[in-house]
């Protein structure tokens, strides 16, 4: 298995960047733009437990899979998403998103994900890998949080 971690202060409100994870499509493919569908298969009230049916483009190829909410937390001043879910027989995939407010405009942002190779073969791959994906994505995340804040009146 293999983890990557990356954190990143974000000069936008914590409970903006929350939406970006925790709200509709739309706003999920401002820092997923790949994720074409995610539909609720199984809401708990407590978060922990909930399924979504995620639809992910590379390429002309869809790939379908179901993300199984492992922790959640949504408290004013931190927040904390982890998910898992199986990507094709090949792999065991988590990816938590913790959110903590530093003040009213600045939220520190830190993306863990952990990549657990399930065939022999597949593990060749991993020992080639870097962290420019995980890198990309808590950039990806801040850009689309400080471009996209609501206008304050």
């Amino acid at each position: 298995m293999k983890s990557w971690t990356k954190s990143i202060e974000i000069n936008a409100p914590i409970e903006h960047v929350w939406s970006f994870l925790n709200g509709s499509l739309e706003d999920m493919q401002k820092i997923m733009p790949q994720v074409v569908e995610n539909t609720p298969i199984k809401v708990t009230e407590e978060g922990v437990g909930s399924v979504y049916r995620q639809k992910y483009k590379e390429g002309k190829r869809v790939m379908e899979y179901d993300v199984t909410t492992l922790e959640y937390k949504n408290t004013a001043d931190h927040k904390r998403l982890k998910v898992g879910f199986n990507l094709g027989n090949m792999f065991d995939i988590t990816a938590a998103y913790e959110l903590k407010k530093l003040d009213r405009d600045r939220t520190s942002f830190t993306y863990t994900t952990t990549n657990d190779p399930l065939k022999w073969f597949v593990k060749l791959f991993l020992l080639f890998s870097s962290d420019k994906v995980v890198v990309e994505f808590v950039e990806r995340v801040k850009k689309a949080a400080e471009e996209n804040q609501p206008v304050v009146m």
